[in-house]
């Protein structure tokens, strides 16, 4: 059983900053990569940053250097610093994990955060 605890979205001004974090628990695991998604209202869920074990990371080109994604060392809780928000960033943001299983590496999201920006 996985379970993932993710804080940090809220309301923001644009421009403004964020960070979110996300710590996933359970057993019976390994993590290949850890990132997020988001989705807004209307919208198909998209990749915003996602971090590989070991350490690759890949960004939406609508991050432009705004976003930056870091983990802890146990590869157990994975951060998005957001800076320079604008209104097109608010929607829900979920954690993910591809989790190493024995039958297999099975894609995995949290319940998601809400992030909101006003302008």
């Amino acid at each position: 059983q996985v379970h993932f605890a993710e804080s940090g979205g809220g309301l923001v001004q644009a421009g403004g900053s964020l960070s979110l974090s996300c710590t996933i628990s359970g057993s019976g695991f390994g993590i290949n990569s850890m990132g997020w998604y988001r989705q807004a209202p209307g919208k198909q869920r998209e990749m915003v940053a996602v971090v590989g074990n070991p350490g690759s990371t890949i960004y939406a080109d609508f991050v432009k250097d705004r976003f930056t994604i870091s983990v802890d060392d146990a590869w157990r809780t994975v951060y998005l610093q957001m800076n320079s928000l604008s209104p097109d960033d608010t929607a829900v943001y979920y954690c993910y994990a591809a989790l190493r299983l024995a039958l297999g590496v099975r894609d995995t999201w949290g319940q998601g955060t809400q992030v909101t920006v006003s302008s």
